[in-house]
């Protein structure tokens, strides 16, 4: 298996095991595509595929609903989307996404959470060279399609990695070939099951365990906090 491969299955049962947390974070993202893309998903890409996503991870359709209708209610403070950057114990570089509609609130919790489990917050942008920014669709196989003529014909559309995760395919991209990658799948009549944004280290740091304690613990208080939409690191993954 690739590299981003295992970093993200690793990091996906530990975020996804929580559903009431996978429910928060798609119901933001689904807002913040209304606000940026308008309510229809047949005019809005972004929000056709969370939806979509939404779906497959039997999100209720009221949750759905709320959070399209939210976008659109007059006393709603929008989402800001921010990302902070830093380094938790033993040189582990992190990376918080996050959507907040009170970004003194945010930085302040995030600046603790570093504090107090000992590490610092950086500079934005400090730590973008040791990431790869990656878009993810998760795509059910399709009939009479292998993976080699797919892998061949999505070069062309920004893939460069095809992974079989169980029994759907996983294809990464530049974050910037979202969009050609989305129009390809939907125009050859693929089923996308999701489709997300992530930051795949280039290079991982081993930990013992007591030092990888010591950084889960850090990580957990950050996927507590309801602004936290993604958290990423170079910690290696645990064998």
């Amino acid at each position: 298996m690739g590299r981003a491969f295992e970093y993200r299955k690793a990091r996906k049962l530990k975020r996804w095991g929580n559903m009431a947390r996978v429910f928060t974070k798609l119901g933001k993202e689904i807002t913040m595509a209304v606000k940026a893309g308008g309510p229809d998903p047949d005019t809005n890409p972004r929000l056709r595929v969370l939806v979509q996503q939404a779906k497959k991870e039997n999100m209720p359709k009221d949750n759905v609903e709320r959070a399209i209708k939210k976008a659109t209610d007059k006393d709603f403070s929008d989402y800001k989307e921010v990302v902070y950057e830093g380094y938790g114990p033993y040189g582990i570089a992190i990376v918080v996404e996050t959507a907040t509609d009170n970004t003194t609130r945010t930085v302040a919790n995030v600046r603790s959470y570093f504090n107090k489990h000992g590490g610092s917050l950086g500079t934005t942008g400090s730590l973008e060279f040791l990431f790869d920014h990656k878009c993810v669709f998760k795509i059910a196989p399709k009939e009479g399609v292998s993976l080699e003529e797919l892998e061949l014909e999505l070069i062309d559309y920004g893939v460069d990695e095809l992974e079989v995760d169980e029994e759907d395919i996983l294809l990464y991209g530049d974050f910037t070939s979202y969009s050609e990658i989305q129009n390809y799948l939907e125009g050859n009549g693929f089923e996308i099951h999701s489709a997300e944004f992530e930051r795949i280290p280039h290079d991982t740091k081993t930990l013992n365990d007591e030092e990888r304690a010591q950084i889960e613990k850090l990580l957990e208080k950050f996927e507590e906090d309801e602004d936290v939409q993604n958290v990423f690191h170079n910690m290696a993954v645990e064998e």
